[in-house]
């Protein structure tokens, strides 16, 4: 996937955390709804100063706006954990398992 269509994607993830609709975001932001969902499908990208903006709107630092190679669905974080896992030693499961354990208990 290109960094336009990711962008997109974090875009509208961030959009979504506001519970804001794109008609919403368009008129905080000043811009047609059209291109809120351009943007959100990486047809376009928007302006220096439409990033303030939006980093301002979605309550967010300018640079979390681009923070999406690290934002990945719950079904591809399970199956690269899982990947993981399944290449692990027996100590390193072990390890893996009382770090999960101390996380979610």
């Amino acid at each position: 996937m290109n960094a336009q269509k990711l962008f997109g994607k974090r875009i509208k993830e961030l959009r979504k955390q506001k519970n804001l609709t794109q008609e919403q975001l368009s008129e905080l932001l000043g811009v047609f709804q059209k291109q809120i969902g351009n943007i959100e499908t990486g047809v376009t990208f928007t302006t220096m100063n439409n990033l303030e903006k939006l980093a301002k709107i979605l309550d967010v630092e300018i640079q979390d706006l681009f923070a999406f190679t690290q934002h990945k669905e719950k079904d591809e974080l399970i199956e690269e954990i899982n990947h993981f896992i399944s290449i692990a030693s027996g100590e390193q499961i072990r390890l893996i398992y009382k770090i999960i354990k101390d996380i979610v208990i």
